[in-house]
């Protein structure tokens, strides 16, 4: 049985993610009748009142994804916000230059091309590097350390996006999301809760 703490995948009526959301939020939308449709796991059963008129008591099912009313429609020039935690969770908490995994402390960004030589502060000039890597790197671009980079940067769409921001993210919810996710996503290998408990 899930746990409260359990994030749903909010979407529009045409299936297009949007957030993660908690059961209090869904509950709510379910109330305001803003659900146009469910699908994924049953997650939690609430109880609510008796209403005093039927003597019935409320009862809401909370699905792991729920879809609201209206559509979204998204820019095609759509730039998500760039967070080490969303980096560090693309690049699968890896550094991408000695190829090790760690945990969020022991990680930093990288500029590919370091801001002192032009490069900007973008998803595609910043990689996840470890502490060791990043220093030894200093003020240089890879070549110019004589540093490998082991993938290419790359910025996430919209739907890549949610799913990064997502925590203990459920087989249903994977299988969701990577319907759309583009067919070059590197992020479509990912099992449905890749990310490691490092701490």
């Amino acid at each position: 049985m899930p746990v409260l703490t359990q994030q749903i995948l909010r979407t529009d009526a045409s299936g297009m993610p949007l957030e993660w959301i908690d059961f209090r939020q869904a509950a709510r939308l379910h109330f305001l009748g803003m659900i146009a449709y469910v699908c994924g796991e049953p997650l939690f059963v609430l109880h609510g009142g008796i209403n005093a008129v039927s003597r019935r008591r409320s009862i809401v099912e909370i699905s792991s994804i729920i879809a609201t009313h209206g559509n979204h429609r998204m820019r095609d020039s759509y730039t998500p916000p760039l967070s080490n935690r969303t980096l560090f969770q693309r690049d699968d908490h890896l550094c991408l230059y000695c190829g090790n995994r760690f945990g969020h402390r022991a990680l930093s960004r990288d500029h590919v091309t370091p801001i002192s030589q032009g490069g900007q502060n973008q998803w595609t000039n910043v990689v996840t590097a470890c502490t060791r890597c990043n220093n030894h790197k200093a003020g240089r671009t890879p070549e110019q350390a004589g540093m490998e980079l082991l993938a290419i940067p790359f910025s996430p769409t919209h739907a890549e996006y949610i799913y990064l921001q997502g925590r203990n993210v459920m087989a249903d919810q994977m299988e969701f999301l990577r319907a759309h996710f583009p067919r070059y996503s590197p992020l479509r290998e990912r099992q449905h809760d890749p990310r490691p408990s490092l701490s």
